[in-house]
């Protein structure tokens, strides 16, 4: 293109346009320099560790009018994070504010005489979807926080993959992932990360990857492209992230001294860890159970069971015929019963015979129906295009 430029360029330069310099005044009214009296809107974001009074001094608002505010009790219910609109006069005066009150509404506070009126509305977000890719260094959190990932983001991510990758002992550095995931925003401010629509994941140079679907029933859950399912009717562990402490197989007990068959897995967590279920199921049994201690048994799909001890106490409507979800919180990790630290230990039954959770094929949930199979690769195709161009530019970056 330079080349056919050049060959057509003139052989001369053309000659320079002619320019003329012109003065003009131009009369400015006094009235015009002063600042027209009104209101301004300020922002600011409640800080952990500051005071109420800390927040209306950064937004600009008297101070009779602040300790009125402090007085009237609503701020106090503010949370370090959010962030606050105030329209305030010139001299101070408050004439409105508002901030996102929990999730679902603005909660707005103005002026009304001697006194200050509240209100709440319903929120109203608008739904953008985000493209974002990371690479593990140490940690998946601390690849989602280098992007600029939200954590409820990674923590779906280990929730999608978790069938296939144990997100505490599988990762390694240099995996690497991707993730299509929603992000509401109100008056222009991202608020709050949504589902992960897409995902790929690297690990140890096996790519797995993710659609979210609703089935004809109304039923979401992710899938391969091919349209099998993702979930699998097991998850490999019941805690979301922790450390093995004891194997299944022969080991010398830590609290009876003597060398026995170990019939489970030992996840170590702090006091209080939130324990999931790893499949549905119905509560077969939830109370003490010798050295088990704190026990919960849940009768799955077939020939399976699952069980979970050491628990410091049950989850809220955990008894005898409930039924529970796959993921749904049942117990929180203790030290009762035979236990030299907490942790829990948990074992996968067939049959009413232990096997080792971590190398039992786990069985699969049911795939797309073939009459939806259509329906979901039309859906899933500008997806999987996402996928692939984030793919594609991540290893890029890499060479």
């Amino acid at each position: 293109m330079v080349a056919a430029f050049a060959a057509i360029a003139p052989a001369t330069e053309p000659a320079p346009l002619p320019v003329k310099a012109a003065q003009e005044s131009i009369v400015i009214p006094p009235d015009a320099l002063v600042a027209p009296p009104g209101a301004y809107v300020h922002e600011a974001r409640f800080e952990r560790g500051e005071t109420l009074g800390d927040l209306l001094d950064k937004l600009g608002v008297e101070d009779s009018q602040a300790s009125r505010l402090v007085k009237l009790g609503t701020l106090h219910f503010l949370r370090p994070g959010t962030v606050v609109t105030a329209r305030v006069a010139a001299a101070g005066e408050l004439v409105h504010m508002s901030y996102l009150n929990g999730y679902d509404t603005v909660r707005s506070i103005f002026p009304d005489e001697d006194r200050f009126r509240v209100g709440d509305e319903p929120a109203s977000f608008e739904t953008s979807t985000l493209v974002k890719s990371a690479e593990i260094r140490s940690s998946l959190f601390g690849a989602a926080d280098a992007a600029g990932i939200p954590d409820s983001v990674a923590i779906q991510l280990a929730d999608v993959f978790g069938g296939e990758i144990d997100f505490y002992r599988d990762l390694r550095k240099g995996d690497r992932f991707s993730v299509v995931y929603e992000m509401q925003y109100l008056g222009g401010r991202p608020v709050r990360s949504g589902r992960v629509v897409a995902a790929e994941f690297v690990n140890k140079g096996k790519t797995f990857r993710a659609i979210y679907y609703v089935d004809a029933n109304g039923k979401g859950g992710y899938y391969e492209p091919d349209g099998q399912s993702l979930r699998k009717a097991f998850l490999r562990a019941p805690l979301e992230f922790s450390r093995i402490s004891s194997r299944f197989g022969m080991r010398k007990d830590p609290y009876l001294h003597s060398w026995r068959k170990h019939t489970g897995v030992d996840y170590a967590a702090p006091l209080g860890t939130r324990v999931r279920a790893t499949a549905d199921g119905v509560v077969e049994f939830a109370g003490r159970k010798g050295g088990y201690g704190n026990a919960i048994i849940l009768r799955n799909s077939g020939r399976y069971s699952t069980v979970y001890g050491h628990l410091r106490g049950f989850a809220h409507g955990i008894h005898r015929g409930a039924r529970v979800e796959q993921g749904e919180i049942i117990g929180f990790v203790g030290q009762t019963g035979w236990a030299t630290g907490p942790h829990l230990h948990y074992e996968f039954r067939i049959a009413g015979v232990a096997r080792n959770p971590l190398a039992v094929a786990l069985p699969a949930a049911v795939p797309v129906p073939a009459r939806e199979l259509p329906a979901f690769q039309h859906y899933a195709q500008p997806l999987v295009a996402q996928l692939d161009l984030l793919a594609a530019s991540t290893v890029a970056l890499l060479e």
